[in-house]
């Protein structure tokens, strides 16, 4: 017994005396770690790799298509030079751009709101939403740029010289055709309210709105003070998504007959083929760019808000 006291008591007090450190504020050795496996990680630069050169290697056959000079021989960049004064160019781009600016403030304004009421008063009424912006996605566009271009060939037909028609022929103004901010707010609606809804159900949007309206806000103030403060990455996220969408956009523009910056790419790609290639890239790198900063928005919203 003796023996016995005598070999565990060290082992009882030094146990003790580990879990009282412990106790008492101290930081107990961490278990050793496992050695990593060697090679674990190649498939997924093998991954990496095999995308790279997916997307690399056009974007690269692209560029030396331009910047090749058949006549001269070697390499000009005279074609990416000659972009902003190359005819029809300011003209389209300038046109996407504004078409793209009006579906981003529309979209904004109808689904902004909407979400705010769903998640704070109207909860039951989720599901019936994401279903409802989900249409755009399970509706192909061709088919509703069809049904589109029906009705606005019918309803001048049967209402001329009625303000119904007039309308209509407001709405097909080419200089800035209002039909289009329309389709694209449709198309755009389930990428806006995804983006948005993850920003609302990542907040604590309900106490915030209600501590606002305690403090006597009203409801036009808690939206501008509030709600767009906390969701601005959000947003801006859905923001750079629709105007992504809206200036690569072709089958509506061209189906309904308007010139845009993708119709007007492909008009030119026959006389200018450089020129037409020149500006799809500056154009899809323009994409990769605003995806890039959507990214960075939302990692820098992470790091400010870990929890």
């Amino acid at each position: 017994m003796a023996g016995v006291s005598a070999t565990t008591g060290p082992a009882t007090s030094t146990g003790l005396s580990t879990a009282a450190v412990a106790g008492a504020g101290g930081v107990e050795p961490e278990p050793p770690a496992r050695p990593a496996r060697r090679g674990r990680g190649w498939w997924r630069w093998a991954v990496f790799a095999v995308l790279g050169v997916y997307f690399l290697v056009p974007l690269g056959a692209s560029v030396w298509f331009t910047v090749r000079d058949r006549g001269r021989g070697g390499v000009s960049a005279d074609v990416y030079a000659g972009i902003p004064t190359a005819e029809g160019f300011a003209e389209n781009f300038g046109r996407s751009l504004a078409l793209g600016a009006l579906t981003v403030l529309i979209a904004l304004l109808l689904v902004v709101p909407t979400v705010v009421l769903v998640e704070l008063r109207l909860p039951r009424l989720r599901p019936l939403v994401e279903l409802l912006t989900l249409v755009p996605l399970l509706l192909p566009p061709i088919a509703l740029v069809v049904g589109v271009r029906s009705v606005l060939a019918w309803a001048p037909e049967h209402f001329l010289g009625t303000p119904l028609a007039d309308a209509f022929f407001a709405l097909q103004e080419p200089a800035l055709p209002w039909i289009l901010v329309l389709v694209y707010v449709v198309l755009a609606l389930p990428f806006v309210y995804r983006a948005l809804d993850a920003g609302v159900r990542g907040a604590q949007l309900r106490t915030l709105t209600e501590a606002a309206r305690v403090l006597g806000a009203s409801w036009p103030r808690v939206m501008t003070s509030v709600v767009l403060p906390v969701l601005r990455t959000s947003v801006l996220n859905a923001a750079f998504l629709t105007l992504a969408l809206v200036l690569g956009e072709f089958t509506v523009a061209n189906i309904l007959g308007f010139e845009t910056f993708p119709t007007w790419i492909v008009r030119i790609s026959g006389s200018q083929p450089q020129l037409s290639v020149a500006v799809s890239v500056l154009s899809l790198l323009l994409t990769w760019a605003l995806l890039l900063l959507i990214s960075a928005l939302d990692r820098r919203r992470r790091e400010e808000d870990p929890a």
